[in-house]
């Protein structure tokens, strides 16, 4: 093993360390006071007074969603990046944020509160039918080039923003301020049932991503070299692109648009363990997760007259870090 190696191997012990440490402070974050003894005392003790009811029902259910969407929209991040080969490609460049709010505002804002628990599989199918849209408007004979699928996805995006628009334009005005907190991302929607609900979905995106992993090295080396090195490029950007497109939109059905993790976090990931996807996913996931959790933390702690959209935080940590990437690689190819 090399000294490199040997390094990116003792950084996955800090980062797991460092994914529990932001679910801890999560979970003892607020205003009922819980100590590490009572936590202890509600998780494997069966207590049940306040505390442990805080804890149990609202505290940890959050922190744990918090670290599925964070560690979603991270590994979707690696995949888009590797599927582009664009160090600016996130999550939401190809429109599957738009169809997941699509489906979810439709839920929301026209239908009755006995719907509500459509939402998520509404915001699901919204996401899969963005993917599937630009993945058909981008596909030619030749194949699923790069630059069209972006193209694509803009013009998507694009017009799914416009319907969104239109939707909380036309939507019930009592329901119009619920709906603009849900676009700036939240997860205040943590509960046991929903993290049970996304977990499958999350687990298996990010597995089926990790078994892509040899094929994700080989499309950064370019197309041709890929297929010459007998990889099915073809198959490999299909697989890559449904899978990142799906297990982002399924975490956007239950968070709302939380934006930059998917953008963000790989960057840092890389900079940890290096470019190889058998290393880089799981970095990023546990890196995203302890990331989105520490933001939401911020969010609810920051203001004293209540929470804050944890998007608000995302983009305030993520903007400034966008405009480095691009003064960075101004020039470069």
């Amino acid at each position: 093993m090399t000294g490199g190696a040997k390094r990116s191997g003792a950084v996955f012990p800090v980062l797991a360390a460092a994914f529990l440490g932001a679910l801890a402070l999560s979970a003892s974050t607020g205003p009922v006071s819980i100590s590490p003894r009572a936590a202890f005392d509600a998780i494997f003790g069966g207590r049940d007074d306040l505390p442990a009811r805080v804890l149990l029902s609202l505290r940890l259910p959050r922190a744990l969603l918090g670290a599925l969407v964070g560690g979603a929209l991270a590994a979707s991040g690696v995949a888009f990046q590797a599927l582009l080969r664009n160090p600016l490609a996130d999550p939401y460049i190809l429109g599957v944020s738009g169809g997941a709010a699509v489906g979810a505002l439709t839920v929301a804002l026209f239908l009755s509160a006995d719907a509500s628990p459509l939402l998520p599989l509404c915001a699901f199918a919204g996401a899969a039918l963005s993917a599937l849209a630009v993945f058909f408007l981008a596909r030619r004979r030749s194949g699923v080039s790069p630059e069209r699928l972006i193209l694509m996805g803009v013009v998507v995006g694009a017009f799914l923003n416009a319907v969104i628009m239109l939707m909380v334009t036309l939507s019930p005005p009592g329901k119009i301020p619920g709906a603009l907190y849900w676009l700036m991302g939240d997860l205040g929607l943590g509960t046991p049932r929903r993290v049970a609900v996304l977990f499958p979905y999350v687990a298996l995106g990010t597995i089926l991503l990790y078994l892509l992993s040899r094929g994700l090295d080989l499309l950064l080396l370019g197309d041709h070299a890929a297929f010459q090195a007998g990889l099915s490029v073809e198959r490999v950007k299909t697989a890559t692109y449904l899978t990142a497109s799906l297990l982002a939109g399924s975490v956007v059905a239950v968070s709302g648009l939380i934006g930059f993790v998917g953008l963000i976090v790989p960057h840092g990931a890389r900079v940890l363990v290096g470019s190889g996807h058998r290393r880089l996913l799981p970095a990023a996931f546990l890196l995203g997760g302890a990331f989105l959790v520490l933001s939401d933390t911020l969010a609810r702690a920051a203001s004293p007259a209540g929470e804050l959209p944890v998007g608000a935080v995302t983009a305030l940590a993520g903007a400034p870090f966008f405009l480095y990437l691009l003064r960075r690689n101004g020039g470069r190819s």
